[in-house]
């Protein structure tokens, strides 16, 4: 049952964010994967490329094909990615398990060959994005269900879009890079109430920055 202040509880009694709903791979994903804070490599850059192709569709739409884009794009190894050529896209455009959008698809390959020059200049792209974490004063008081509905993106967001977009990543407005922030740690915005908040807010806590 979902209540105005964006909780829901479910059959196991536990209150969570409302969005996964009862479904057991979104609960999972919920519960093991969202907001805890990630330095490696290849999953930021697989969460960066399937926020861009979610843009417009639901998470879980990409959720469920996620490991179909896993095989198609070689596992997000953007080392791998970045020597993708036109006959690859040719073979990702006829993928039926994934999301076929020729432009998403030359962006990935783009995007790769972008996040190989990242690396070169600062030595991971964790290093690159945890740089740009919010600091306290850039972050709600309260994460309650009102102010996360209304911030769709931030102004933390809005600059590494820029920034992204300026070193020629493409697909990356502010909307897709705070859901990427979001999902890999770098807030916490489990909501205030949810039986996940105060664990990754611990793990936040004790997580080594990369630098």
């Amino acid at each position: 049952m979902a209540h105005e202040n964006g909780l829901i509880t479910g059959e196991d009694g536990r209150t969570r964010c409302f969005w996964p709903g009862d479904l057991p791979d979104y609960l999972a994903y919920h519960d093991a994967e969202w907001g805890r804070p990630v330095t490696d490599d290849i999953r930021l850059f697989e969460k960066i490329c399937l926020e861009g192709f979610q843009a417009g569709l639901s998470w879980l739409t990409i959720l469920r094909k996620r490991e179909n884009f896993r095989a198609g794009f070689a596992g997000f190894d953007f080392r791998k990615v970045a020597l993708f050529d036109d006959a690859d896209i040719e073979r990702l455009v006829a993928d039926k398990g994934i999301i076929r959008h020729r432009g998403k698809i030359a962006s990935t390959i783009n995007n790769a060959k972008r996040a190989i020059e990242m690396v070169d200049e600062f030595g991971s792209l964790a290093a690159y994005f945890w740089a740009h974490e919010p600091g306290p004063d850039e972050r709600p008081a309260v994460v309650d269900y009102a102010t996360l509905t209304a911030n769709p993106t931030t102004a933390v967001s809005t600059r590494i879009s820029k920034d992204l977009k300026k070193r020629g990543w493409s697909f990356v407005g502010p909307t897709t890079v705070y859901a990427f922030m979001q999902a890999m740690g770098l807030v916490n915005d489990h909501l205030e109430g949810c039986c996940c908040r105060a664990e990754v807010e611990a793990l936040r806590n004790s997580f080594e920055r990369p630098v």
